[in-house]
């Protein structure tokens, strides 16, 4: 299934995307995409549901594709070649940093350029949802406990989080830095997290073009890897590194300007369109 959320800011709909490309109305059925309806019962629930039977929505905006996201985790360093253009090393063990969830917002929506920003870039990134609670799970039987999958833009201010004292999350994590959607695609309908081609493009231009196979530390082991440190609950979402072609690896670096527009998506996953102005 594709599941999503549909309308203004703080007043979206849980909706259901058919097989002919028709938003179809959830809320009589679920409060929301997230907590309980997208644990394993949720979902069956959901399932069971004639998509037809469904009233039809207008969309005039898509929202985040989860609600009610407790942590946004993200895995920094996780494309070997990626490390490689930033002039980093593979890690040992998975570099672990959190996104504010206050930065979450729709697929679609305007990207705010913070104030003092010269170093804003980009990041296409696959977004795991967790949908059930998850603690000291082995890798084996880690992808029990995900609901499904989504396109993830990990936006970065490089000033704020590389070159100020301190950890990365200020650079992460600022209001709009964190677009996820449109869609949460339930794990049935991904074959393999580990074979999903991924792009991104600025002002038309591709800038990265890549794949989930070059990941270092894959879905199941990382979900497994972060469940010993700490519960995972459902609508918290992992972000799990990006492929090469970011700003701050080019020669000399581009960053993100008022005005400039960022294309993203992964396959089977869906899209993104952003618009970035200068706060």
């Amino acid at each position: 299934m594709k599941l999503m959320r549909v309308g203004p800011p703080g007043r979206e709909k849980p909706a259901l995307l058919d097989k002919d490309g028709k938003v179809r109305d959830l809320s009589a059925h679920v409060a929301d995409i997230g907590g309980a309806a997208i644990s394993p019962e949720g979902l069956a629930k959901i399932a069971a549901i004639d998509p037809a039977s469904l009233p039809e929505l207008s969309v005039d905006r898509v929202g985040p594709c989860v609600a009610g996201t407790g942590k946004f985790i993200c895995i920094g360093l996780n494309y070997s070649d990626h490390a490689a253009e930033t002039g980093a090393t593979v890690p040992p063990e998975p570099v672990i940093f959190m996104k504010a969830t206050s930065a979450i917002c729709g697929p679609d929506d305007e990207v705010r350029i913070p104030r003092g920003s010269e170093k804003t870039d980009w990041e296409v990134e696959l977004g795991v949802v967790i949908g059930k609670t998850a603690k000291y799970v082995s890798e084996a039987e880690a992808l029990d406990y995900v609901a499904g999958y989504c396109v993830s833009h990990d936006v970065s201010e490089r000033g704020f989080q590389t070159e100020r004292a301190g950890q990365w999350t200020k650079g992460k994590s600022c209001d709009t830095f964190g677009p996820i959607g449109p869609w949460l695609v339930t794990k049935d309908e991904v074959a393999d997290p580990q074979d999903l081609p991924m792009w991104l493009k600025v002002n038309g231009e591709t800038m990265q073009d890549g794949s989930s196979k070059t990941m270092v530390y894959g879905v199941a082991f990382l979900v497994s890897y972060l469940s010993q440190f700490m519960s995972l609950h459902p609508g918290d979402v992992i972000s799990t590194g990006t492929p090469p072609g970011v700003g701050m690896g080019m020669k000399p670096p581009r960053y993100l300007r008022d005005g400039d527009t960022v294309e993203l998506g992964i396959e089977g996953l869906g899209t993104q369109k952003q618009t970035f102005r200068a706060d």
